[in-house]
């Protein structure tokens, strides 16, 4: 059970006991404008924005951990790593929140176990991971969710144990915000993410946790493909777009950052959900094209978005399998707080 004897009463009341231990939908980042400063120090804590897949991770007592991605699929088989590491070094009952990474921090190292559902297959890649644990929703019989983060984070600190590579616990960073981004920037992070120290943890998305970005990219559906040309095979670029207003817009063509693999594993991927029916609600004029039921997401870094809605200098990063393609839209930096 949780020792409440350094809790002030107002955290105390702010308990409630959990009926379960099992998935919760994770609270997300907003987004702010390269050009808007960062939150001020005081009041905010600062830790490195992770290029991986979203996680939480859940147990019952007397059970052996699970993994869920933000869209609440099962991903125990694609990481027992962490499955085991949790099993170890974790509290009876717990509901946690964290980012599985690739080891050497590329995104694109992670699509080889993402889509895996057989452990020793998920082993075999070759490819090591790690799981940075960042906040606590349930611990022992406890919903803890309306703590402050300050709280949380002191508590996850005492109730799990890191276990070094595979189990991490994500710190906050030191220094004034400003030169944290830019260093962060400059030395090839994604960026940062900001989180208010008085927040308590909600599902959804909340501008008390904020996106600092160095670079453009964020998820898209794919709504088909286009006929490969000159030496590529397989396929030449992809059809990518968002939901507005209820309906798919067109984003733009996506015709790099792919290796042999990548498209091999994407034709594969595509070709059982093949259609003659157009998922865009205005449709792109290429060459070559084939349509899909759009139902795979994928994430793309790019340049900036045109006047007309396109998507400038777009490179492929990855399938994603832990966001629902009706969740995809374009995003938007919130307008500044005054």
């Amino acid at each position: 059970m949780v020792d409440l004897a350094n809790l002030p009463p107002e955290q105390v009341r702010a308990l409630r006991r959990a009926p379960d231990a099992g998935f919760r939908a994770p609270m997300l980042a907003s987004l702010s404008k390269p050009t808007d400063p960062p939150p001020p120090r005081a009041g905010w804590s600062f830790e490195r924005k992770l290029d991986g897949v979203r996680v939480i991770a859940t147990r019952e007592r007397g059970e052996r951990p699970r993994l869920w991605s933000r869209n609440r699929k099962p991903a125990d088989a694609s990481y027992p790593e962490v499955v085991e590491a949790l099993d170890a070094a974790g509290p009876d009952r717990f509901v946690l929140d964290g980012e599985i990474i690739a080891a050497d921090g590329r995104f694109g190292s992670l699509q080889a176990r993402m889509h895996l559902s057989d452990p020793r297959r998920a082993r075999a890649t070759g490819v090591a991971i790690e799981c940075h644990l960042f906040d606590l929703l349930v611990l022992d019989d406890l919903d803890v969710t309306r703590l402050p983060l300050v709280t949380r984070k002191a508590l996850l600190g005492t109730v799990v144990r890191p276990e070094p590579p595979v189990l991490v616990l994500s710190p906050a960073l030191d220094g004034d915000p400003l030169e944290l981004r830019d260093a962060a920037c400059a030395d090839g992070w994604e960026g940062l993410i900001a989180k208010r120290l008085d927040a308590p943890y909600v599902e959804g998305r909340s501008h008390d946790w904020r996106k600092l970005k160095c670079v453009r990219d964020q998820e898209f559906v794919i709504g088909g493909w286009t006929d490969p040309a000159g030496s590529r095979s397989v396929l030449g670029a992809l059809l990518v777009g968002y939901h507005e207003d209820g309906v798919l817009r067109y984003a733009g063509k996506v015709g790099t950052g792919f290796d042999d693999a990548a498209l091999q594993l994407l034709r594969a991927t595509l070709d059982p959900l093949t259609t003659d029916v157009d998922p865009f609600s205005d449709a792109p004029r290429e060459r070559g094209r084939h349509w899909v039921r759009p139902e795979l997401v994928c994430q793309v870094g790019f340049g900036e978005w045109t006047s007309d809605g396109r998507l400038r200098h777009p490179r492929y990063q990855g399938l994603r399998d832990d966001k629902d393609p009706r969740e995809v839209v374009r995003e938007v930096p919130p307008a500044r707080e005054h």
